[in-house]
């Protein structure tokens, strides 16, 4: 990758500008290289490195062969063993297995792959259009067809509740043992931090190397503050009760995610559309409405707009809005059970709710983080003795939760929200 990519000085042109260099756009532009190796590609991104400062896991089973491939060329730890999860009544291990990648290994990979001068990086996108895009200085970029992946744009016409997180990589002075992830340890205080309200919490734990652990809290909760101090005191807790109390900490990341519950999707997209510009990713509305989960999602999305990249802009931008209507519709069940969790079940006993779907079978798991459950999976979920009381749920189908407007910062940490969550 040479300097010009970086600071380019003068006005430029490509076939395709896609701007937002996160796991969306990065993984549209990797899917258009592979498959349409002669385009000339702009990946757009206002920080210094892709990715920011994530890591992104998913299930073994969440993509095809297709999927596979196109994650490749990207270095992934991966584990075969299985998982754990752990609730008040019971522990379980799941067969299936699991990968995860880091922000720095997403960067690398992509910077190794694209062809030189297809990053622009530390550059922000002020104005984004069919026709191209300016810089903050002035600069544009022509193209003829603009993806537009920024991140996904707070709205009133969007509602529910907000899931926090923050997580610690730690290198540690001996072996931790653990021989696969927990994927959620809900055995912990079902306590929201001071000022939060009510919330579900659950802690993350993945095994890196053998002396490495990434052990992240995490909580749904009714508001989106984030108390890095008091989670921070959590994980060294949490740490410390599994002996690994001497670890040096080389890594961190913090986040708030929208959880969503209902809204005016239409509305939404009428707000964040740009004439003839294809919009992706979680600003179009492709997220996983409870977990937030975006690999099986984001892979699927970027393999679709490079089959058909060669259509006229315009066209493409009518199909990934249709895409993203088609998305909406198909994960109401998600915002359903996402009511549930926020208006049925009493704070202290969101964790139920989880509980019980821990225990059905494995497959139906699957399925259901990749957002593919079936009719099946479905009444499966409902059916049987419910985790909240029957007339509270019905109450919770008619209810749609706050605007999401946008997580509040403090000035001891001013968190911006982000859409890209680990599980």
């Amino acid at each position: 990758m040479n300097d010009s990519a970086r600071n380019p000085s003068q006005n430029m042109s490509c076939d395709i500008a896609i701007v937002g260099g996160g796991l969306a756009g990065g993984l549209i532009a990797l899917a258009l290289h592979q498959q349409r190796p002669g385009l000339k590609l702009a990946l757009i991104e206002g920080g210094k490195t892709l990715g920011g400062n994530h890591r992104w896991s998913w299930f073994e089973s969440d993509l095809d062969a297709a999927g596979k491939a196109l994650m490749a060329p990207i270095t992934q730890t991966v584990w075969d063993k299985g998982y754990d999860v752990g609730f008040p009544k019971y522990t379980r291990t799941l067969a299936t297995g699991y990968r995860s990648m880091s922000s720095a290994d997403f960067h690398a990979a992509l910077a190794d792959t694209l062809p030189d001068g297809a990053l622009i990086l530390g550059r922000r996108a002020s104005t984004v259009e069919a026709s191209g895009a300016v810089f903050d200085d002035g600069t544009r970029i022509a193209a003829n067809t603009v993806i537009d992946c920024r991140s996904f744009k707070s709205s009133q016409h969007l509602r529910g509740g907000w899931q926090v997180f923050v997580g610690h990589h730690m290198r540690l002075g001996h072996e931790h043992g653990l021989e696969r992830p927990v994927i959620m340890d809900a055995t912990v205080d079902q306590v929201a931090p001071h000022g939060n309200g009510g919330a579900y919490r659950f802690v993350y734990v993945l095994p890196l190397a053998k002396d490495e652990v990434f052990v992240e809290d995490t909580y749904y909760a009714d508001e989106p503050a984030l108390d890095r101090a008091a989670l921070d005191a959590r994980i060294k807790t949490y740490s410390r009760d599994h002996g690994w109390d001497d670890s040096a900490l080389i890594g961190q990341e913090s986040g708030v995610l929208p959880v969503l519950t209902g809204g005016n999707f239409h509305a939404y997209q009428a707000e964040v559309r740009i004439p003839g510009v294809v919009v992706a990713g979680a600003r179009a509305g492709f997220v996983h409405p409870l977990t937030s989960y975006t690999i099986p999602i984001a892979v699927g999305n970027a393999l679709a707009i490079a089959d058909k990249a060669e259509l006229p802009a315009a066209r493409l931008a009518e199909i990934m809005e249709s895409r993203a209507r088609r998305h909406w519709r198909s994960t109401g069940f998600y915002r359903l059970l996402g009511r549930f969790l926020f208006f049925a079940a009493d704070p202290e006993r969101r964790v139920n709710v989880f509980q019980r779907f821990y225990g059905l079978r494995k497959g139906l798991i699957e399925r259901f983080y990749a957002a593919r459950s079936t009719g099946f999976d479905r009444v499966r979920v409902l059916w049987g003795n419910p985790p909240v009381s029957i007339p509270r749920a019905i109450l919770a189908m008619f209810k749609r939760g706050k605007p999401l407007k946008g997580p509040a910062t403090n000035a001891a940490d001013p968190t911006p929200m982000q859409t890209e969550t680990t599980a």
